[in-house]
């Protein structure tokens, strides 16, 4: 295993050689809270498949070396499923600690896949576009050779550095070395919608932590233990990372009702206390390549691990992990933490944050809005129809002559506008919108109700990991063991 600290932009050492230790911690924790043999515990926590491979790739005259990596952590469920990494801070044990995380996040959300995850060692910036290309089309033949990637086997997806352009390579690869086979665009989910992808897909992970969030703050109850209103509507947060899963965090949030008062990126932080136009901070920097000097923010800050130290209601770290420590957890002055990345609060200082008052929403569940539209992606290519397609039609044509009739009833008239809404029939990207929603609604009332059945429950980290870890074990025991 790679053991090397990586030094971020901002200065600030992060340790991700622990991760999957972290991981095992807090299952170690949550186990003993469960009644099932060891043995079956060793076999839910540990990871099942750990593949690390090596492939050259020709760059002008010279060759490079590529280190890469795809674990696939648990078979209770077929397929595998869980996103690939690129960068250059990416190691084998971050790779099997993500690769659980997606295991217990698919439990969570009551998704039927087990957890892997992928990594390649590279900084995407340093690549021309046709170098990424050969180094993710040589990534899947490498997966292809040893049977780590297939529609029933495992599916990527893409993560912290990938997106829909290398998810159409690893599909295009993966149809091309399976000449004829009638799912091969299921073998890849994260595609762009023109290469068999969801609408919705894109923005599924934000999406899903403001939903998380909304649902946490519209208990009473919960609110009133650590000293808040119930209600979305005026709550203050800060979202650290502008990548896709912060903006969309951030951008729901404003939908909901909160305002979004920090904002925090590599090259440092902004605040204002009365909130930023999350759309305007982000044109600000995609003109400028950063979010310092908006006009907008009333305070900046150079290491933007301040801005996380700022006042506010909810913090929502959505970059790395490893940004929430002993080292600045007596500064945070937020109530709720919402985990938008994997692993951004550590468990020593997690304990510390509930002891003084606060509320953690957990990785596995706030950030499980992606592989839920993952999964009906995956259900779409299997189904090789569109959500809605077959239906809509119908379903516009029956609620028409519903308005037809009670207009006829009560002699009242919609407006042609009025019509339009209440006949139109559901898009696909509505119906992706309605599933998900109601998927983050339905897994954290789940979550609470375990967390609130029993007072030796320190956290909801502990009560979802009760959760997953008696489905799991409900899964193995079924299957049994063979031969």
């Amino acid at each position: 295993m790679a053991t090397n600290n990586i030094v971020a932009t901002n200065g600030v050492v992060m340790d991700n050689t622990h991760f999957f230790g972290d991981v095992c911690q807090n299952f170690d924790h949550a186990a003993q809270f469960t009644n099932h043999d060891a043995g079956l515990l060793d076999q839910i926590k540990s990871c099942n498949s750990v593949y690390r491979f090596r492939f050259p790739i020709r760059r002008g005259n010279s060759f490079e070396v590529i280190d890469a990596w795809r674990v696939e952590h648990s078979h209770h469920q077929s397929p595998t499923k869980g996103g690939i990494r690129y960068s250059e801070m990416v190691n084998e044990d971050e790779v099997m600690a993500l690769a659980a995380l997606m295991t217990y996040k698919c439990a969570i959300v009551n998704v039927p896949f087990g957890g892997a995850k992928g990594g390649i060692k590279i900084n995407p910036k340093n690549y021309t576009v046709q170098e990424l290309e050969n180094i993710t089309r040589r990534y899947t033949v490498e997966l292809i050779k040893k049977n780590f990637i297939g529609p029933s086997i495992d599916v990527p997806a893409p993560d912290y550095g990938s997106g829909e352009r290398e998810m159409s390579w690893i599909a295009d690869t993966y149809a091309t070395m399976n000449p004829g086979q009638l799912d091969a665009m299921g073998a890849v989910t994260g595609k762009p919608i023109a290469l068999h992808g969801i609408a919705g897909r894109r923005e599924a992970t934000g999406r899903g932590v403001a939903i998380a969030i909304r649902e946490c703050v519209s208990v009473a109850e919960d609110m009133e233990k650590i000293g808040l209103t119930a209600g979305i509507s005026g709550k203050k947060a800060i979202v650290q990372g502008l990548g896709n899963v912060g903006f969309y965090s951030a951008k729901f949030l404003s939908e909901f009702g909160a305002l979004v008062v920090g904002i925090c990126e590599f090259e440092g932080a902004i605040y204002n206390a009365d909130g930023l136009d999350v759309d305007a901070v982000f044109q600000h920097r995609k003109l400028t390549g950063s979010i310092l000097g908006y006009p907008g923010a009333k305070k900046e800050f150079k290491n933007s691990m301040e801005g996380l130290e700022q006042p506010c209601d909810i913090l929502v770290p959505a970059a790395l992990e490893n940004q929430i420590t002993l080292a600045n957890i007596s500064n945070i002055k937020a109530k709720i933490i919402a985990e938008g990345a994997n692993g951004p609060t550590s468990p020593e200082a997690e304990a510390i944050f509930y002891k003084n008052g606060g509320l953690v929403i957990p990785d596995m569940y706030a950030n499980a809005g992606g592989v839920t539209v993952s999964y009906f992606e995956w259900l779409k290519n299997l189904s090789h129809v569109a959500f809605g397609r077959i239906n809509r039609r119908f379903e516009e044509n029956s609620n028409l002559n519903l308005v037809n009739m009670v207009e006829g009833i009560t002699g009242i008239s919609l407006t042609p506008m009025q019509r339009s809404v209440v006949v139109k029939g559901a898009s696909e990207l509505e119906l992706v919108n309605s599933g998900l929603e109601d998927t983050m609604i339905r897994s954290y009332h789940e979550i609470r109700e375990i967390y609130k059945g029993n007072n030796k429950l320190d956290s909801m980290r502990t009560a979802a990991l009760v959760g997953v870890i008696n489905k799991i074990a409900v899964s193995y025991q079924n299957l049994g063991i063979w031969p």
